[in-house]
């Protein structure tokens, strides 16, 4: 199927659904979406070291979500999924950008996108199409490679990021210096953004995406808070790297600042806040990497094939919707959050655009968590990773998940009702199911002109992990 190319102009025409929300005025959308941030990263989802008390807070006030899902194993895929509501396989951008190559392992990749196609209609194009400013703060990760970074040509009227001379998480001393900041970490000034933004535009509906840097890395942390969490450490704990607790802690207090500006300007009963990750945290050890996190009871972690690479923590507070301190256990997807904010926006699409798009509205589950979506749920990734494994698929159906490796065409089946560590593969002695899923694995593949990898003529298993480049192509 071709990706949706529709000029803005005519999309508002499209969009625009009048009267849908006559009677009540149609809530702010404030979007967090964290960075390399496992499913067990939040105190409210199991971490029994990092502290986070506003997330915590927003799950007691709105819905849980357990079986919440990045649309990929790295971010900008599931970056590109948010902006499009359109799955990475059918956008052809499969990796982050610039992406790894290994000319020597046994498959080749495909030859990818790498970075998000200008012809594409984002989320933040059709809410202003709705009518609503959009904002942008933080990480983007979706340029072309030598291309300036501008989110603001893909439908935001703001967009700021790190200023210069910033080096890590850590402001310039010119910068802080000039600007009169109270902090230097970079967390803390993009909350000071956000909220600037929040008091700039509270008269007039508004979406605010605050991509979050924070957990990734390089792992380093406000001082004072590490020497807090240092002093904290047990090393019997999953959790206990006081570092990496220090920068889950600085991305909370960022999130209660942004909802504390929300009820300053007395808008916070008119503002939908969801929260989210873009892929699962970072365990494996590689190179100059070392193991920072954990994902357990999940197998595995960023760039994986199973579980901890995939499945985030979700939270969706949506006041007078969502009920205090609900739980969906649905599986969702990175793909629905842009029909779930057309939705809420009151912006409507019409039928072709609506096949055009992967994702489902998630408002039938806001309103009733017991709710189902009946639909499965599918990953491509056709590249290597240097903290993960070899290319492979991989489909939810259910409580069953099939996983494909594509360089000798293994399957692996795991029933994660019961297995939610993926430790025991049922593929063989559940083949029938294996089979079935399988196929549909396949179909959905040709559904959205999956790239596959290609068997390499190049492969050297003594150099097998090599890393090369690859000449970009746009």
């Amino acid at each position: 199927m071709p990706l949706l190319r529709i000029p803005i102009l005519f999309l508002a025409s499209l969009l625009i659904s009048p009267g849908l929300f006559s009677e009540e005025k149609r809530p702010n959308i404030v979007f967090f979406l964290a960075d390399d941030l496992g499913w067990t990263g939040l105190s409210s989802f199991g971490s029994d070291f990092y502290e986070t008390p506003n997330l915590d807070r927003l799950a007691s006030e709105g819905m849980k979500f357990t079986d919440a899902y990045a649309a990929c194993t790295v971010c900008s895929p599931t970056r590109a999924s948010i902006m499009t509501g359109m799955y990475p396989a059918r956008l052809h951008l499969t990796s982050f950008i610039p992406g790894q190559d290994r000319p020597f392992a046994r498959m080749k990749i495909p030859d990818w996108t790498k970075g998000l196609e200008f012809s594409l209609t984002t989320l933040p194009e059709a809410l202003q199409s709705a009518g609503y400013r959009t904002i942008h703060v933080g990480k983007w990760h979706l340029n072309f490679p030598g291309e300036p970074e501008d989110p603001t040509q893909h439908g935001f009227d703001f967009s700021e990021n790190k200023p210069p001379g910033t080096k890590g998480y850590f402001l310039s001393e010119k910068f802080v210096k000039e600007a009169g900041k109270d902090s230097p970490y970079l967390t803390d000034h993009l909350a000071d953004l956000a909220v600037e933004q929040i008091a700039k535009n509270s008269s007039d509906p508004f979406f605010l995406y605050f991509a979050f840097h924070v957990p990734h890395t390089p792992i380093q942390g406000r001082e004072d808070l590490v020497e807090e969490y240092s002093e904290e450490v047990d090393p019997g704990a999953i959790h206990n790297n006081p570092t990496y607790a220090a920068m889950v802690k600085s991305m909370d207090m960022a999130v209660g600042r942004v909802v504390a500006a929300l009820e300053e300007q007395g808008i916070g009963d008119d503002t939908l806040i969801v929260f989210t990750s873009d892929n699962g945290g970072l365990t494996q050890r590689y190179g100059k990497h070392d193991h920072f996190t954990e994902n357990l009871p999940l197998r595995r972690g960023k760039g994986s094939a199973y579980e901890g690479g995939v499945r985030v923590p979700a939270i969706v507070k949506w006041p007078g919707v969502t009920g205090a301190g609900e739980t969906c256990d649905e599986p969702i997807l990175t793909i629905d959050y842009y029909s779930t904010f057309l939705e809420i926006a009151g912006a409507e699409l019409d039928e072709k655009l609506r096949t055009e798009i992967d994702g489902a509205s998630l408002v039938p589950l806001l309103r009733d968590s017991g709710a189902s979506l009946n639909r499965d749920l599918f990953w491509h990734f056709p590249h290597y990773h240097a903290g993960g494994d070899s290319p492979y698929s991989a489909i939810r159906s259910g409580d069953w998940r099939l996983i494909e490796f594509h360089e000798d065409g293994g399957l692996e089946l795991y029933r994660l009702d019961a297995d939610i560590g993926e430790s025991k593969n049922l593929a063989a002695t559940e083949a029938e199911t294996a089979s079935a899923l399988h196929t549909k694995l396949k179909a959905w593949r040709k559904s959205v002109g999956a790239q596959m990898p290609m068997v390499n003529p190049n492969f050297d298993p003594a150099r097998a992990t090599e890393t090369g480049k690859r000449k970009r192509k746009k």
